[in-house]
């Protein structure tokens, strides 16, 4: 079965629209990696400032490929030149999280964590004529 992998990011009022537009302008190397399955980018409606960014994998070990890769290191390697020029020292976030959100001008999440999940059941709509 799948594993779904959820980063949860902390983003003040300020920073929501920043952090939307960096995902909108995203390279997208993560959807032609293999095992890759979905994403989402999901906006808290009510009650928390925790953005999810939703990410299904074939497996664990593609993930784990995923975050080794090229593509992912140079994305996060440029975060990290970013923060360290606007001034943001280590311990912005929280494990493996780190990194997310970043862009121009610093981080625009101000915590991260990574939640993982393995997929027992999943339903889509029915088709035909049911």
């Amino acid at each position: 079965m799948s594993v779904v992998k959820i980063n949860v990011l902390t983003v003040p009022p300020e920073m929501r629209e920043e952090l939307e537009k960096r995902f909108a302008n995203r390279a997208g190397m993560v959807e032609s990696s293999d095992g890759f399955e979905w994403f989402e980018l999901l906006r808290p409606v009510e009650g928390t400032d925790r953005y999810l960014v939703y990410t299904r994998w074939r497996s664990e070990e593609d993930y784990q490929r995923w975050l080794s890769s090229r593509a992912f290191q140079a994305g996060h390697a440029q975060a990290s030149a970013d923060r360290a020029q606007a001034g943001h020292g280590q311990g912005q976030g929280q494990g493996q999280g780190q990194g997310h959100g970043h862009g121009q001008g610093g981080p625009a999440a101000s915590a991260s964590e990574i939640w993982s999940f393995e997929v027992v059941q999943s339903a889509g709509p029915k088709t035909g004529g049911e």
